[in-house]
């Protein structure tokens, strides 16, 4: 009686080991062929064995070759790569591609754009001195960075003689708690002083320092004055609108309103 108890006890022992026991590779390798990479990564922490399984290299090989064939060819030149290893580098590459970039440090209400125009030659009056801020602009529709604005009550005029006028221009950035500055246009530039004529100008703008080394941004400054005649009716005209933008020579678009800011606070910003 007691023998036939302490079999059954034996049995009993065997049965819950083997319950117990992880099952052997070769099964955990025919699961892992019908996993995807998710669940394979997932499988894969549980322990050093099903590591071993679930990331061997002829598991993972037509997983890379189907979702990143361009990089599978990695393993030609660098063998000791794991195709495990090149899909989760191929994987988090190209989430990074697809990642929108990051937030503006500050928004356009904290800048103040300070533009003069005046006359290279000594007795030449200023034209136009304007100080605005940025939540004074009027933003345009396709949210680029692109602003309008008149000029009344705020320009000095030029004689009308219709002829090239030569002007110096300068179109500073400044933060609104004046701990920095940015200098958009420099410039020395002709005009016609006629009435609807305009006087458009551009200057390239220097590359951000993190980004390239040889100084050219492919991008530019670009201002735009309109002129009117005075509204007494003078022998002079005035400036009735001013124009202000960032414009990417590559495409010959203006640059978003959050790119322009990212791209100004490279300069406004400290490091």
């Amino acid at each position: 009686m007691q023998s036939q108890k302490r079999l059954q006890v034996q049995a009993m022992s065997i049965r819950s080991t083997i319950s117990s026991s992880p099952p052997p590779w070769e099964v955990l390798v025919l699961v892992a062929h019908h996993l995807d990479p998710k669940s394979l990564a997932i499988a894969s922490c549980v322990s050093n064995s099903w590591y071993m399984s679930m990331s061997s290299d002829h598991i993972w090989q037509p997983i890379c070759m189907s979702h990143y064939p361009s990089l599978s060819n990695l393993k030609i030149t660098h063998p000791f790569v794991s195709y495990n290893r090149l899909y989760g580098m191929a994987y988090i590459a190209a989430k990074r591609r697809v990642r929108g970039p990051s937030m503006p440090q500050f928004c356009l209400d904290s800048l103040i754009f300070d533009i003069h125009i005046m006359g290279t030659k000594k007795n030449h009056p200023t034209i136009i001195k304007i100080a605005k801020l940025g939540n004074e602009f009027c933003h345009d529709h396709n949210g680029v960075f692109r602003f309008d604005f008149g000029a009344s009550n705020q320009e000095c005029s030029s004689s009308m003689n219709g002829m090239l006028e030569d002007v110096q221009i300068t179109w500073n950035v400044v933060l609104k708690d004046w701990s920095a500055v940015f200098t958009m246009m420099d410039y020395e530039g002709k005009a016609r002083f006629s009435p609807g004529s305009v006087g458009w100008f551009s200057q390239e703008l220097p590359s951000p320092r993190c980004c390239s080394s040889d100084g050219s941004s492919r991008m530019v400054a670009d201002l735009k004055l309109v002129f009117c005649n005075r509204r007494d009716g003078g022998d002079k005209v005035r400036v009735d609108k001013v124009s202000l933008g960032i414009l990417n020579v590559v495409n010959w678009r203006y640059v978003t309103v959050e790119d322009g800011i990212r791209y100004l606070q490279h300069f406004l910003v400290p490091c």
